[in-house]
């Protein structure tokens, strides 16, 4: 039985210095919204917890030792979302994908039997994001790129702020279309919470920003019809998806009775088995209900390698929990990898 770990972080810090050298302006600033939308008591633990794990989130040998530890056949790995950068002017966002490309592809090709690239494109500026998607899957090599929620408003180095840009929006519609014709993965992947303020403390940006998030950037997709357009399209989502396979009734209510939200060919709960979602759901009933919406094929196992709110030891944490609500073998056997090759297949 193979086991696929789709939800696995690399830091690149030499990129980030890059970055803070050419902006520094920039980077301060997006520093700043992390401490408010954060608060200082969340900051304070995450430095010292980010810090410890930085030999697993940068070096090689120390990736592959933890993934025989938890015995990992593969990783998807994609970059830290602190890489996502938003704020970045079109030039400078431009060049920050094509280098986490590289760095993405030179990080997995060294051990190319074991891990699998995602790189990144540009979301806050649209009219550059195929250019970047081409740029990862065609010339890095790399299974697909990873993407937020959503970008902007942010503010920009001349005092403006950049507009915000949902996976709704008709500019990426050639994005979308892209992506599905070239087969690319594309790892719905929250980084930062437009609630801000609101969950400044207790840690509530991770532990209820994430899930909404998820929750908003995927009905984006549903409601506007985008999975209608582009069916072909491989989107997988970070924590299980967040509230949305849990209170999918109510959207399937809003698309009976509202005409607003009945943009999408079918009840917004059809789409859940249109696309894949991984098990960082930290319940083990959450993860059941999950299964029975979206099926054991589109449920692959994740475990946010390396940070405090993954799994430590994602297999086996996960196969009990599937043991232990009544499911199978075979259906075990998907989640923990079958199912993630077979997208892979797909998208090759």
């Amino acid at each position: 039985m193979s086991v696929v770990d789709v939800h696995a972080h690399l830091l690149l810090p030499e990129l980030h210095a890059a970055v803070e050298r050419y902006s520094p302006s920039g980077v301060a600033a997006a520093a700043e919204l992390e401490l408010r939308r954060n608060g200082a008591e969340s900051q304070a633990h995450s430095g010292p917890m980010v810090g410890a794990r930085i030999p697993k989130l940068t070096r090689l040998d120390a990736r592959l030792a933890a993934m025989d530890a938890q015995g990992v056949d593969r990783q998807w790995v994609s970059v830290s979302p602190n890489h996502f950068y938003p704020w970045a002017e079109e030039g400078l966002a431009v060049w920050i994908a094509r280098e986490a490309n590289r760095a993405v592809a030179a990080h997995t090709a060294a051990a190319a039997d074991r891990l699998v690239g995602l790189g990144v494109v540009p979301l806050q500026h649209p009219e550059r994001i195929v250019e970047c998607l081409d740029d990862a899957i065609l010339g890095r090599g790399l299974a697909g790129v990873e993407i937020s929620s959503f970008a902007g408003p942010a503010p920009r180095e001349d005092g403006s702020e950049s507009p915000r840009v949902e996976l709704s929006d008709p500019r990426l519609e050639p994005f979308w279309a892209r992506a599905a014709e070239l087969g690319a993965v594309v790892f719905l992947h929250p980084f930062g919470c437009s609630l801000d303020e609101r969950l400044d403390r207790f840690y509530l940006a991770n532990t209820v920003g994430q899930p909404a998030e998820n929750a908003v950037a995927l009905s984006h997709l549903i409601f506007a019809g985008v999975l209608d357009r582009h069916p072909g399209l491989r989107v997988v989502a970070a924590h299980g998806g967040g509230y949305l396979p849990t209170a999918i009734g109510r959207s399937d209510r809003a698309w009976r009775v509202r005409p607003e939200a009945a943009g999408c060919a079918e009840p917004p709960s059809a789409y859940l088995r249109r696309l894949w979602f991984d098990t960082v759901v930290h319940d083990a009933a959450a993860l059941r209900h999950l299964i029975e919406v979206a099926g054991a094929d589109r449920v692959l196992l994740g475990s946010d390698f390396p940070f405090d709110m993954g799994l430590d030891d994602p297999a086996r944490e996960v196969a009990a929990d599937l043991a232990a609500e009544g499911f199978g073998e075979d259906e075990i056997a998907a989640v923990l990898g079958g199912s993630a090759e077979g997208l892979l297949r797909r998208s090759a």
